[in-house]
């Protein structure tokens, strides 16, 4: 026999647990979660008694907890951000699709989360509504940053994750794979001083973007060790018109840049902007090199050099550590830092010099 209903009392605030919405069922625990679960094994009066306290003080089950316990829900989710209309890289597009083909071929699923605004704020409380509702084995996220919010969250939710960017902040325990962004503008560098150019600029992101210090830092390594000048930077927003800008200022420079090494390809298209505005040829006159080999550095002519990254490998790599992290690997978190490619086109390349000979 179950018990009558306790007195009513007011509603709790904040989580509600099933052992509150039992309390004021006047019910066991094992009883709502039957209501929930089987509503057939109960007496239809007490279904409903349970059904309406359970809409009564908005009572969420955690259908994540229940999975995790079990493994059984094979789903990852990732938070997905709009594409920009002023910016040439679909990196994240092709991130997306390479991430949810090896999820598949692991089989797993892959679940689309989607938060309001950009902050990290909004981030986790669309990664707190989506585990209330949603079975999610563990979640996968990008662009890491020092002091992510997202991370210390999904840590103390008991949360399987693994992120595409490293840990900023030297946190071993933190499962990650990234693209070695220092490497690629110093192999970006050194090609266009292989060129023979000694002025040479870099156009990068603005200072709190870790990812843009990185490749900042391999412009300068390169340029240190040939003893070039690196008077020559700018840090700006991720736009067209930010890049053309500063073009501009490095090209009215009284030493000009010769040679403009560029944090994205979105930057490299505005560098290529303002080299058209001032009858300049691109390689010839002056080289430009972009990152991430977007769709459009292969269209622009001449062709934009660029940096690849290894997506695909970027994809399994993280799929790869999730497995371990919900199998319960002892082994240390996966840390995985991949090399990119060095795509050369015309760009940063002198091209065919007219002829002198006379006749």
């Amino acid at each position: 026999m179950e018990s009558q209903p306790v007195s009513r009392g007011p509603v709790p605030h904040g989580h509600v647990t099933l052992s509150q919405v039992a309390q004021r069922a006047g019910v066991s625990a094992q009883s709502v979660s039957n209501a929930l679960n089987n509503p057939d094994r109960l007496a239809p009066a007490t279904l409903e008694r349970i059904l309406a306290t359970v809409a009564e003080l908005g009572y969420e089950p955690n259908l994540s907890a229940r999975a995790l316990r079990n493994r059984s829900s094979h789903l990852i989710a990732f938070k997905v951000r709009p594409s920009r209309p002023d910016k040439a890289s679909l990196l994240m597009d092709e991130f997306l699709y390479a991430l949810n083909r090896s999820a598949v071929e692991a089989g797993y699923h892959l679940i689309l989360c989607h938060a309001e605004g950009e902050g990290s704020t909004e981030e986790i409380k669309a990664y707190r509504d989506l585990l209330k509702k949603t079975p999610v084995d563990a979640f996968v996220l990008a662009e890491t940053h020092r002091n992510d919010d997202r991370i210390a969250a999904l840590r103390s939710w008991g949360v399987p994750f693994a992120t595409f960017g490293r840990s900023w902040d030297g946190d071993d325990s933190l499962a990650w794979v990234d693209v070695d962004g220092r490497a690629g503008t110093r192999a970006a560098t050194e090609h266009v001083a292989a060129q023979g150019h000694r002025r040479i600029g870099h156009v990068g992101w603005l200072a709190e973007s870790e990812i843009g210090q990185e490749r900042r830092e391999g412009w300068l390594e390169a340029c240190r060790e040939r003893g070039l000048e690196t008077d020559l930077q700018a840090a700006v927003a991720d736009t067209l018109e930010d890049g053309r800008q500063a073009a501009h200022r490095m090209l009215d420079a009284p030493q000009p840049a010769t040679a403009l090494v560029c944090a994205s390809d979105t930057l490299a298209l505005g560098v290529l902007r303002a080299l058209h505005e001032r009858g300049l040829r691109p390689g010839v006159e002056v080289a430009v090199t972009g990152f991430d080999d977007s769709p459009t550095a292969a269209l622009v002519s001449p062709g934009l050099t660029t940096l690849r990254q290894p997506i695909d490998v970027v994809g399994r790599q993280l799929i790869q550590a999730v497995e371990n992290l919900i199998a319960g690997d002892p082994r240390e978190p996966q840390h995985v830092l991949l090399q990119p490619d060095l795509i050369v086109r015309g760009s940063s390349l002198p091209g065919p010099r007219p002829s002198t000979a006379t006749p």
